[in-house]
Order: C-alpha cells, then structure tokens, then sequence
C-alpha cells in the first residue's frame, strides 16, 4: 500500500514512521508548509518531498495521511476521497459539526474509507479494558469515569485558535466516552473555568473543565480536563458497573518502586502524549492499513468524528450557559 502523507510536524511525523515501520506499507510522498519538517521525515524515510497537489494526483498512491492544520482537514478530506484514495485524518475533521456533515456526505457519495485518528481508542491498556468491558466483566455499566490532564497549558496563540478546551482537548474524551458507554449520551452538562494561566481566560477559554452526560436509560459519564498536571500526563480511565468496576492507570516511566521508612514511591508518569501513546499509535496505523487491505469499514469512522464534534459543541454551549444541552447523537447523519 502506497501512502502520501499530508502535513510532516511532529504527529506526522510519527504517522510516517510507523508506516516505514511496516512491511506491506510505503511511505512514497511527503508534504509540510515547513521545508525542513518535510525535508527531515524524507530523509529518514525514503520518500520523497512534493505538494500537496501532487500527493492527491498521483494515482499510484493509495491512501493519504492528513496531518495538517485543523482549518484544513475537511477540505483534504474532501479532496482526497474525491481523487480515489483512503483516509486517514487527524482529529477533529473542523470545528464547525455542519462543515463535518458536508465533508461525510462528500466522502459517502465516494465510496472511499475515512478514519479519524481518536488514538486513545487503541492503548493497549484503554483497548483491554473496552473489551473485558463488552465481555460483562463489570456487569451492566452505571458510571463512566475519565480524567485527561496536560502536564502544563499550550501557548496562548494555539488557545486562540484551537477552538477551546472543549473541541480540541476534551474531544479524545468524548470519544473515548462514547466508546466506552456503548450508549449514546442525551444530556451534556459542562463547568469551566480558568485556574491555570489567566491569559487563557483573556482569549476567551477555559483551562480547568468537567463534564457531566447521561444516557436514554441512566449511565452517566463524568470528565475531567485540566492544563496542568505538576506530575506528568494523566491519562486515567475507570468504569463502574453493577458487577464491579474496571480500571487503567497511567503508565510510569519505569515499573520500579522504592521502599523506605518515608514509605513507598514510584517514578514519575510519563511527560507527554507522543510517548504515553506511541504503542496507540502504532495500533491505530495498523489498523487503517489492515481495514484498507481488507476492505473492511473504518472505526473510528467520520460519523464518530461528528458525533465527539456534537458532544463538544454542547459542552462549549452549557458552559456558557450554566444550563444541560440535550443532543441527539441517534439522528446524527452526515
């Protein structure tokens, strides 16, 4: 499989790695507004430097990876499905959820397969216990539990044009949300505030955030966000249910633990998402490649890339208002 690849920074250039990495994958093209970015990932993987134009053109690549800047995904989306080709592109599809429906319907009228790249899905760890989940192992699910805290705020720039908290950090876990309750959430609830860097509050934004959303028949999901975590990146999920509950813990740098009269202590969390979630992202590479092969559907498709979008638009909305939102993620259709 011939693969182009759309934007070269430093989650596309992870993408193309794990392309190189596997055996019935080429990476053959790639492509970044930053010379050197796409200059650098070329030389490390054998692929060539070309537009953006020529990756869509050439008809000898079968799929594209689209790494590029949010403002952009839906129309290469649009444009690549529309040249013959698979895709893959990095959450979220836009920010506005009916530029979403019009880019799906453009992708269903193709025929062509598109993923979104929601990686959490594919931890090994969140994956497991998805699928012990599915298997009873908790019983009926009652509440669902997710905490995603950043090790420090991103740069006031990106805040201004990130979308807010809501569409560009907490999206992963509406998602994972979604993935976990089986159920689609009716009633979104959302409180924020800025704690962490008073100049994001100046932007319009929020750095401190937790969501409340409930299901047709009573599960409630709860999440938590912050930009500051002082002890690494926590990534924590837990799902209660009436048989018991199932937990995924962070991942340490190491699994050493010291023992002294001043008690027990681990080594810190991992730093940053790249490493907590490289094995994800191996995970989620693999399987775009494997569904491609095999003809077989895209998960997360682009209807869970609206859906998180949905979700997200609601939780900005309460947030503002103080108010539930109600959503219908049953009748959401492109």
């Amino acid at each position: 499989m011939r693969v182009g690849l759309l934007g070269a920074g430093r989650i596309g250039r992870i993408h193309g790695l794990n392309v190189v990495a596997r055996p019935d994958a080429q990476l053959v093209a790639v492509t970044d507004a930053m010379p050197e970015a796409a200059a650098s990932l070329a030389a490390a993987s054998g692929a060539r430097v070309v537009t953006a134009e020529a990756i869509l053109s050439d008809a000898a690549i079968d799929a594209v990876l689209i790494c590029t800047p949010t403002d952009t995904h839906a129309d290469l989306i649009e444009a690549a499905v529309l040249a013959g080709k698979a895709v893959f592109c990095e959450k979220p599809v836009d920010l506005d959820s009916a530029r979403i429906r019009r880019c799906l319907a453009t992708v269903e009228k193709s025929g062509k397969p598109l993923m979104i790249g929601f990686n959490r899905r594919f931890d090994p760890n969140f994956a497991a216990l998805e699928s012990r989940l599915r298997a009873g192992e908790a019983g009926a699910i009652e509440i669902v539990s997710v905490i995603s805290r950043d090790p420090s705020p991103p740069p006031v720039d990106y805040v201004k044009r990130s979308g807010g908290l809501f569409r560009d950090m907490m999206i992963h876990d509406f998602d994972m949300a979604r993935f976990l309750l089986a159920e689609e959430p009716v009633e979104v609830f959302a409180l924020g505030s800025a704690l962490v860097d008073p100049a994001i509050g100046q932007a319009g934004d929020v750095d401190t955030a937790a969501v409340l959303m409930k299901t047709a028949s009573g599960k409630i999901a709860q999440i938590s966000n912050s930009r500051r975590a002082t002890y690494g990146y926590d990534q924590r999920i837990e799902v209660h249910g009436s048989k018991g509950m199932l937990r995924a813990g962070n991942i340490h740098e190491t699994t050493v633990e010291s023992a002294t009269g001043q008690g027990f202590r681990t080594d810190p969390v991992q730093n940053f998402f790249l490493e907590r979630y490289a094995a994800a992202y191996r995970a989620e590479l693999d399987a775009f490649v494997s569904a491609c092969k095999g003809g077989k559907a895209q998960t997360p498709s682009g209807l869970d890339g609206l859906k998180a979008q949905i979700l997200a638009d609601a939780a900005t909305e309460s947030a503002r208002t103080g108010k539930p939102v109600a959503v219908s993620l049953a009748e959401a259709r492109a």
